[in-house]
């Protein structure tokens, strides 16, 4: 069974906050001092069970040095019947009525009111069962809207029409199943920049999983699991992700226990095992099983590689084991202010040998700051660490790069160079002088699809040896590909959340050094580029130019 399961996080405690216990108990009393409101748990104290109150101790007890919450937006994925409305409508009471906030406005919203009104029937039932929040409270159930009259504070649902909310002065924002989000409109406008004028504004966001890569929702779930896992930054962000791996055993309750932290507290296995047998009778319920009851994320569009496959080949080796040895290079330049790659496939001395992969990045330095806060990629650590290179200036100049490989050459011998024509033209045209062969290989899936396949089997074959590299590994990740209905396949760039030139130029690299040995192994000998002469030779004897072209 697949053990790398996605849990919440103990604390993400930045370096100058603290932990507040008193603050922390304050939280944890007021909620506790609630009731639930259905089922069996009705009329019963809401106690938080174990996972539930590590958010709570960790979102309202870590403060930063100027007194206020570390943590402004928390969000929960989570599968159904976990008691997630639950501990939102009680976080919402708690910025209404304990949270010292004057005039506080706290907003309910969804997909639509109705949704949006579960939590907050949840909130009211709780205010009723509770004599003195209910003698504090007002309802107006007609409006959808909880005042607290100490501090002239509110909490209200509302619709999901954007146009209306636009000029709140947000102290608390329950953002309920955002996986119905049609668009990222309603999210930036109560979630992105709401509540500058408030000291500690907290969005609070529960959802399941979903099933479209392309949404809101699964921008924030790949955010909270790269910042799970240390591939992002975000001191103010604080992360929650109960979810199975794509291969874990979906019929099996043990992995129904451990991606349900309140499995056995409120639901029980019976209920999983009534929903699990349907779905083994209907395959059309499998993916909705897999998504609402292990939180995965079940659409078509899927990860290209198995990542445990690709960290096979982080066994570490240092460049001067591959000094004078033949390799082939990729080269994905993307844009002047963006992230370019260079990587270098070296093939086998011998059949079934392992390919050697060496990349390099550059990135403008005048931009990392600004993308290492924007993006929460920790470009500048890269740097630090010597993985990625910082140039100087808000671009990157191709002559550093022209130079590198020039320098790269007198260590290796660079037999071929694959580029993306797209903002390659003068570049290649300057190596072409310099004497390099340069071949330019399609984005599409003429190219790109046997060179993706003949990439995929050295990593299921843990043929490729990349040395655990953190930017070519963060790259890789990032790949989402793209099929047609001839099952052809390729790196999407449009799909792909974040950054993927190094895994491009690794594909179009290792394919070049796949092709040429299957080439030489068809025609008989060896093949050499001779600098010097411009000529190709096999086995000493110059290639006719037809043959040259050929390759």
């Amino acid at each position: 069974m697949a053990d790398k399961f996605i849990y919440s996080p103990t604390q993400f405690m930045a370096e100058d906050s603290h932990y507040d216990k008193k603050r922390a108990d304050h939280a944890v009393a007021f909620i506790e001092q609630l009731q639930h409101t259905k089922g069996e748990w009705a009329g019963k104290p809401f106690y938080l069970l174990p996972w539930q109150e590590t958010i709570i101790r960790d979102i309202f007890g870590i403060i930063k040095p100027n007194g206020a919450r570390q943590f402004n937006h928390c969000f929960v994925e989570i599968c159904k019947k976990s008691g997630k409305s639950e501990l939102a409508a009680a976080v919402a009471l708690y910025l209404l009525c304990a949270d010292g906030e004057e005039g506080a406005e706290i907003y309910g919203v969804a997909n639509d009111r109705k949704q949006a009104g579960i939590v907050f029937d949840v909130a009211c039932q709780m205010v009723m069962r509770q004599p003195t929040l209910n003698s504090l409270c007002k309802i107006v159930e007609s409006q959808k809207r909880i005042v607290f009259k100490p501090t002239n504070s509110f909490y209200s649902a509302m619709s999901s029409e954007v146009s209306t909310k636009y000029g709140l002065n947000i102290h608390g924002c329950i953002f309920d199943e955002l996986l119905g989000q049609p668009d990222r409109k309603l999210y930036d406008t109560m979630v992105r920049g709401a509540g500058a004028a408030r000291k500690q504004p907290l969005n609070f966001v529960i959802t399941t999983a979903g099933n479209d890569r392309n949404s809101i929702c699964y921008e924030e779930h790949c955010k909270a699991v790269d910042i799970l896992e240390g591939r992002k930054l975000d001191p103010t962000y604080y992360p929650v992700v109960f979810s199975a791996p794509d291969d874990a055993d979906w019929t099996d309750p043990e992995v129904w226990r451990r991606v349900n932290p309140s499995f056995a507290h409120i639901v029980g296995e019976e209920y999983y095992q009534n929903a699990c047998n349907s779905a083994k009778q209907n395959p059309s319920e499998e993916p909705q099983f897999r998504q609402f009851f292990l939180c995965q994320w079940t659409n078509t569009i899927v990860k290209w590689l198995p990542m445990d496959k690709y960290d096979k080949g982080s066994t570490p080796f240092h460049p001067d084991d591959l000094r004078g040895k033949s390799c082939y290079a990729g080269l994905d330049l993307a844009s002047t202010d963006d992230i370019a790659a260079l990587v270098l496939a070296f093939p086998p001395d011998e059949e079934n040998g392992y390919y050697y992969v060496l990349p390099y990045f550059w990135i403008p330095r005048d931009n990392m700051e600004r993308r290492v806060k924007k993006d929460h990629v920790p470009y500048d650590k890269w740097v630090r660490e010597g993985f990625l290179e910082a140039t100087e200036g808000n671009i990157i100049y191709y002559d550093f790069i022209e130079k590198k490989i020039e320098e790269l050459n007198k260590i290796y011998k660079i037999e071929e160079i694959a580029y993306d024509r797209w903002g390659a033209v003068q570049l290649s045209q300057n190596l072409d002088k310099e004497g390099f062969e340069m071949v330019e290989f399609g984005q599409g899936y003429k190219d790109m699809s046997p060179a993706s396949k003949e990439l995929m089997r050295l990593v299921l074959d843990e043929k490729l040896i990349h040395g655990g590299n953190p930017v070519l590994r963060w790259m890789f990740e990032n790949v989402y590909a793209e099929t047609d209905a001839a099952g052809n396949i390729k790196p999407s760039k449009k799909k792909s959340r974040e950054k993927i030139d190094g895994a491009v130029a690794t594909v179009m690299a290792v394919y070049r050094a796949i092709y040429r040995a299957h080439l030489n192994e068809k025609k008989g000998g060896i093949v050499i580029y001779d600098l010097v002469t411009s000529t190709f030779t096999r086995n000493g004897v110059p290639i006719e130019e037809k043959n040259k072209k050929e390759k």
